[in-house]
């Protein structure tokens, strides 16, 4: 049932409290905030508090939904038609609300939005952290006032992660603490996809050899690429699963090898990949890509597929330089292809030896060692401020 924000989530007193700000919600796809936040749950009372939707109530409310152990998703529902002033005066108020239900002895307000400040300014953290996973600012249909409020998180936080190393070289001159932590991979969870499965249902008819695909299909995948190399390879069935973003479906390609099997659940993802033969990454080079650091590219490897991909900047340093990634632009991707179905998985030994070094629990530990330090410099800065006063 939901919950409103009278009523509060028990936790104990002398546990620390954590917001994240995300304009991801929860149950979109299991990424990067969402491997996070469910292992910061094991420190944290964590609250995931996405951005607001609008339905026919009369007054703010918040929804509350427990979704692990310590952690909870909030979504702030909001009456119709209320001009924007009102709508981040009405996020202020159930946020200041929201942190009062809790108890808790200290406050670390992470964020994934510079857009979350427009009703954070009262919020009172003891750190504040920005973790941009992405270039927002060069995504279809980015607020205008994006980067503007991007310059002031930077003056905000105390700490700034990098969602990988091109990011990181473009922001680390913004921020005198900005530490590069690129995609990780939950590696037991897609070593599921190397052994023999049953096929899923919508999978069990497409024949093989298959190309397989999954994650969000907006600007950054080339559909032209994709309608292009199926044309050029019509023995082989072009796999794609997830949700379709920000583009009109009916521009997708279609075609007696192109398969759209739609969203698909985290859980769910091995057992699709343990069909395919060969992954692929087909990104468009354009700004909305300039920055990624795709977390489906370990996630392939892990699964045991021979993985081809455009020439995406972190892919080419961190895994096409070591073999472990054929990159291919649009004229050799057939071949590229080819290639990797003729040759199978390959050099799995030294996949795994590379993925060895790599964990979200890892990732997420060095993080939090991170806090520590950024909140004794929080500290230092207001003791600084009041001798000067």
């Amino acid at each position: 049932m939901d919950q409103t924000v009278s009523n509060p989530l028990f936790v104990p007193f002398d546990r620390p409290l954590l917001i994240c700000f995300s304009h991801l919600r929860w149950d979109f796809v299991f990424q990067r905030p969402q491997h996070l936040m469910t292992r910061a749950a094991a420190t944290y009372t964590v609250v995931f508090f996405e951005e607001p939707v609008f339905e026919p109530v009369q007054t703010p409310v918040l929804r509350r939904k427990p979704v692990a152990s310590g952690l909870e998703v909030v979504t702030p529902v909001l009456p119709h038609h209320q001009p924007r002033i009102e709508i981040d005066r009405a996020m202020a108020i159930l946020l200041e609300s929201l942190v009062a239900s809790i108890e808790h002895d200290q406050l670390v307000a992470w964020y994934y939005t510079p857009m979350a400040l427009k009703f954070t300014a009262a919020l009172q953290e003891d750190v504040c952290v920005y973790d941009c996973m992405d270039e927002l600012s060069a995504f279809k249909n980015a607020p205008p006032e994006l980067q503007r409020l991007e310059q002031q998180l930077f003056g905000r936080a105390d700490v700034v992660f990098t969602g990988g190393m091109s990011l990181y070289e473009a922001k680390r001159s913004q921020h005198p603490s900005v530490h590069a932590f690129p995609s990780s991979i939950d590696t037991a969870h897609f070593h599921q996809a190397r052994r023999r499965q049953a096929d899923p249902s919508d999978q069990q008819t497409i024949a093989h050899p298959r190309v397989g695909f999954f994650g969000v299909i907006d600007e950054r995948f080339d559909i032209d690429l994709m309608a292009r190399t199926a044309a050029a390879m019509p023995a082989v069935q072009f796999v794609t699963i997830g949700p379709v973003v920000k583009i009109d479906p009916a521009t997708l390609p279609a075609g007696p090898n192109i398969h759209w099997l739609g969203p698909k659940r985290y859980a769910e993802l091995p057992s699709y990949m343990a069909g395919w033969d060969v992954g692929w990454m087909p990104f468009a080079l354009n700004d909305a890509t300039r920055y990624i650091s795709p977390t489906k590219t370990p996630e392939f490897l892990a699964g045991g597929l021979p993985l081809v991909s455009t020439a995406i900047l972190d892919v080419v340093q961190t895994y096409g330089r070591r073999g472990l990634v054929e990159i291919a632009d649009a004229g050799s991707m057939p071949g590229a292809l080819r290639t990797a179905l003729r040759k199978g998985c390959g050099e799995m030994a030294k996949v795994d030896a590379f993925l060895s070094g790599m964990s979200w629990d890892a990732t997420w530990s060095a993080m939090h060692d991170l806090l520590k330090p950024a909140k004794v410099l929080r500290l230092t800065k207001l003791s600084r401020l009041v001798d000067h006063v």
